[in-house]
């Protein structure tokens, strides 16, 4: 787990009781250990990714109340200011991904490999 959040080898390898050396091991010659730890980065950010997405409404709901009902001109203009310039951003990522998924779709797919029996 320690691997997988960011910590240097050093770390996990204090934190599993285990050698540094057997842990770069670990790393190098056991495919399975190395994809269990990338298995889990994975897992992770797409947690952490579905935290942010669960709060998006509401950031950008006081992004929209800050641009129409703040105090200063200062905090209205920096609040318009992050509403255009973060909705430009997520039209062109939502844009790419489908741009992306019908590039992808159109590829051929690979003939499958002949059974040896």
């Amino acid at each position: 787990m320690s691997l997988a959040s960011g910590c240097t080898i050093e770390v996990a390898a204090r934190e599993c009781g285990a050698a540094v050396r057997t842990v770069k091991l670990w790393l190098a010659d056991v495919p399975g250990f190395r994809r269990r730890v990338e298995g889990l980065r994975s897992e992770m950010t797409s947690q952490a990714l579905g935290r942010l997405i669960d709060n998006m409404a509401s950031a950008s709901d006081s992004l929209g109340y800050l641009s129409r009902k703040g105090k200063s001109e200062m905090v209205r203009l920096s609040a318009a200011r992050a509403v255009i310039e973060l909705g430009c951003k997520l039209r062109e990522t939502v844009e790419l991904a489908e741009r992306v998924a019908k590039l992808e779709a159109a590829q051929p797919q690979p003939a499958p490999k002949p059974r040896i029996a």
